[in-house]
C-alpha cells in the first residue's frame, strides 16, 4: 500500500454507520484519505472514472439499495484493474451464507460492524494496518472472519 497515505473507501447506505466510521478514522495515527459512498453503484461509478486514485482498502456493506455488497464484490473481482484493491466486507450480517459467499467471490476480510465506538476503533486500525500482502497470501476461513 502507498506509504505517504492510505487510500480508502468505505461504501454504506447508513449515514450514522458512515459518520461513526469517519469519526473512528480520525482517531487513528496514519494518513489517510477515505472516499465515502452511499451503494455499491456510487462506489464502482467512483472507480471507473478515468483518472481516479483507485483505494488500497474498501469497507463494502452488503445491504445497500441499487447495489448491494455482493453484487459490488462481484464486479470488483471480475475486472483485473481493481486486482490489487483489498476488500473488507464491513456488515451486521453474520450468516454463514454471506460470510461464505464472500469468501468465494473474493472478500479479503469479514467485519461484522461492531457493538460500540471504542470496538470500531480498534477494529478498523488492526484492519487498516495489516500487511495484506502476507495476509492474503494463505487466506483461509480461520483468517478471513475478522475476531477482536
Amino acid at each position: 500500500m502507498n506509504k505517504e497515505s492510505l487510500n480508502i473507501a468505505l461504501a454504506d447506505d447508513d449515514d450514522d454507520d458512515r459518520m461513526l466510521f469517519k469519526l473512528a478514522i480520525e482517531e487513528l495515527s496514519l494518513k489517510t484519505e477515505v472516499s465515502y459512498f452511499e451503494n455499491g453503484q456510487e462506489l464502482l461509478d467512483h472507480l471507473n472514472l478515468e483518472n481516479t486514485t483507485l483505494p488500497n482498502l474498501i469497507f463494502l456493506d452488503l445491504n445497500m439499495p441499487i447495489k448491494n455488497g455482493m453484487q459490488c464484490l462481484k464486479e470488483i473481482r471480475q475486472n483485473p484493474k481493481f486486482d490489487l484493491i483489498a476488500v473488507a466486507i464491513y456488515s451486521t450480517s453474520s450468516s454463514e451464507k454471506d460470510i461464505e459467499e464472500t469468501f468465494v467471490n473474493g472478500a479479503n476480510i469479514y467485519i461484522n460492524k461492531p457493538p460500540n465506538f471504542n470496538t470500531l476503533c480498534k477494529v478498523i486500525e488492526k484492519v487498516v494496518r495489516l500487511k495484506w500482502q502476507y495476509h492474503t497470501s494463505n487466506l483461509n476461513r480461520d483468517t478471513f472472519l475478522f475476531r477482536i
